[in-house]
C-alpha cells in the first residue's frame, strides 16, 4: 500500500471516529435545544436583523475592529464559498440528494446556535497580550466559564490551527483550472502536478497579499467582493434553474423521498446520509463550529444580541440558499453524481446547461470563493495561534498558512476533507459545550435587550 492510500486511510478513519453518533447529537440536539430555549426569538426578530446589518446601530466609537456587516460578510467569505459548489456536490455523491434535506435541517438549527454562539462571542470578549479586545471560543470559554475550563479553550485553538487550514479550498481551485484549463495542454498532461503546484503557488502569492494586512483588510475586501460573487453565481444557477422550471416539484420529491429512504451511493444507509448532510452542512456554514464566533467576536458593537441576530443570517444564505440553488442546478442538469465528485461534478451541469460561459462563470464562482475563504480562514488560524503562543507568532503562522495552500493543491480530495472535517469535530466540541452551559446568560441578555424596543 502506498504512503497516500496510508494517509487517505487514516484520514477517512481519523473523521468516520470523530463525526459519530456523540457529536451528531450535540450539533443536532443542541441546535434543538437552542430554537426552543430562545422560544424562536431569533427568527421573529429577523426584519430587526436587516436593519443592524444595514448599518442603523453602527457606532464608531463601541468597541471592536468592524462592522456588523464587515463581520457577517468575514463569515460568508469563510462559508460562502467551496462548501457550496465542490460542499454540496460532494454531499449529493456521497449521500444522494437526501442528503440535502438534512443539511437544510441542520441549517435551520444551525440559525439558532448561531445567536447563541455569536451573542457569547460579544458576552465574553478577552484581550490578547497586547490588549487589543478579542473574541472567539476560546475566549468565551475562559471568561465566561472560569480558568477551570482552560483546557476546553487549548482544545479548540490546537484543532482550528489545523481545522481553519483551506486544505479543501485549495485543493478545489486547482482540480477546477487542471479541468478546464491545463488538460488541453500536453506539457500538464504528462506533469498534472506541475500544473497543480503552479495553481497552488498563484493562489498563496494573492492569498499573501490580503491576509497580512490583518481582519480590517481582509473585513474591507470581503464585504465588497462576497456580494458581488454571491450575485453572479446566483443569477447564472438561477437561469438554468429557470429552463427547468417544471422539473423542480420531481426534484423536491426526489430530496424528500431519499432523505427518509436511505436510497443513496452509500448503500442505502439513512444514518449515513443524515451523517453526510450534517457534515456538509457543518462545513459550509459552520453553525456550532467555533469560526464563525471569532469572526463576529471582532464585530464593532455594545450590544452582544446585536451581532447574535447578524450572525444567523449567515446560515440562511449559505445553505438555505446558496447551496440549495447549486444542489437544484446539479440534480435538474440531469448529470451522473454517482461518477464524478466535488467541483467536477458542479462544471459538469454549468457546461451543460450553459456550454462555455457555464464553464467561464463557474471559474470566475470558484476563483472568487476560494480565495475570499482563504482570506478569512487565515484569521481564524491567526487568533487560534495568538491564543496559544501569543501575537507575536501570528506572523509565523501566516507563512505556515501560505505554505499549505500550495500543499493542498497536490494532495487527493479525500485526505484534505477527511483532515479537515475530523478537526471540525473536534473545534465543535468546546464550541458546543461552552455555548450550553452559557446559554442562560443568552437568555438573560436577550431578554434585557429586547425589552428595550
Amino acid at each position: 500500500m502506498s504512503i497516500i492510500s496510508t494517509l487517505e486511510n487514516l484520514m477517512s478513519a481519523f473523521s468516520g471516529f470523530m463525526w459519530g453518533t456523540p457529536l451528531i447529537i450535540l450539533l443536532v440536539g443542541g441546535g434543538f435545544y437552542f430554537t426552543i430555549y430562545s422560544r424562536f426569538i431569533p427568527f421573529r426578530y429577523f426584519p430587526h436583523a436587516i436593519q443592524i446589518l444595514r448599518g442603523k446601530y453602527d457606532d464608531d466609537d463601541d468597541p471592536g475592529q468592524i462592522s456588523h456587516f464587515e463581520a457577517l460578510s468575514s463569515a460568508l467569505a469563510s462559508t460562502v464559498g467551496m462548501g457550496n459548489i465542490g460542499g454540496v456536490a460532494l454531499a449529493i455523491h456521497t449521500g444522494g440528494p437526501g442528503a440535502l434535506f438534512w443539511m437544510w435541517v441542520s441549517a435551520i438549527i444551525g440559525m439558532a446556535t448561531k445567536y447563541f454562539t455569536c451573542t457569547l462571542s460579544i458576552m465574553y470578549r478577552g484581550k490578547d497580550d497586547t490588549g487589543e479586545v478579542q473574541g472567539g471560543p476560546m475566549y468565551v470559554i475562559e471568561e465566561g466559564l472560569g480558568k477551570a475550563y482552560r483546557p476546553l479553550a487549548i482544545l479548540f485553538s490546537v484543532a482550528g490551527l489545523i481545522g481553519c487550514l483551506v486544505l479543501f479550498q485549495a485543493n478545489q481551485l486547482a482540480q477546477i483550472i487542471r479541468d478546464l484549463l491545463y488538460k488541453p495542454n500536453a506539457l500538464f498532461l504528462e506533469n498534472p502536478m506541475m500544473g497543480d503546484a503552479i495553481t497552488g503557488i498563484v493562489a498563496a502569492g494573492i492569498v499573501s497579499l490580503v491576509i497580512f494586512g490583518g481582519i480590517k483588510r481582509i473585513g474591507k475586501v470581503a464585504s465588497r467582493m462576497v456580494p458581488i460573487m454571491v450575485l453572479i453565481y446566483l443569477m447564472a444557477a438561477l437561469a438554468i434553474l429557470g429552463k427547468h422550471l417544471s422539473d423542480i416539484p420531481m426534484i423536491f420529491s426526489s430530496i424528500f423521498q431519499d432523505a427518509f429512504t436511505g436510497d443513496a451511493v452509500l448503500g442505502g444507509a439513512l444514518g449515513s446520509i443524515i451523517i453526510v448532510g450534517i457534515k456538509r452542512a457543518a462545513f459550509s456554514n459552520e453553525a456550532g463550529i467555533g469560526t464563525e464566533v471569532m469572526a463576529h467576536g471582532a464585530a464593532r458593537t455594545k450590544e452582544p444580541v446585536r451581532e447574535g441576530l447578524v450572525a444567523m443570517m449567515g446560515p440562511f444564505i449559505d445553505t438555505i440558499v446558496v447551496c440549495s440553488i447549486t444542489a437544484f442546478v446539479i440534480l435538474a442538469s440531469g448529470v451522473d453524481f454517482h461518477g464524478d465528485n466535488g467541483v467536477t461534478l458542479t462544471v459538469m451541469a454549468f457546461k451543460k446547461e450553459l456550454g462555455l460561459l457555464g464553464e467561464i462563470i463557474l471559474m470566475i464562482a470558484v476563483l472568487s470563493f476560494s480565495l475570499s475563504t482563504m482570506f478569512g480562514y487565515s484569521y481564524y488560524g491567526r487568533k487560534c495561534t495568538s491564543y496559544l503562543f501569543g501575537t507575536k507568532a501570528k506572523p509565523i503562522y501566516n507563512y505556515f498558512y501560505v505554505s499549505t495552500i500550495v500543499l493542498a493543491s497536490i494532495i487527493s480530495i479525500d485526505i484534505a476533507i477527511n483532515l479537515i472535517d475530523g478537526m471540525f469535530a473536534l473545534m465543535a466540541i468546546p464550541t458546543m459545550v461552552s455555548a450550553l452551559l452559557l446559554s442562560p446568560k443568552v437568555m438573560k441578555e436577550t431578554r434585557r435587550y429586547f425589552s428595550t424596543f
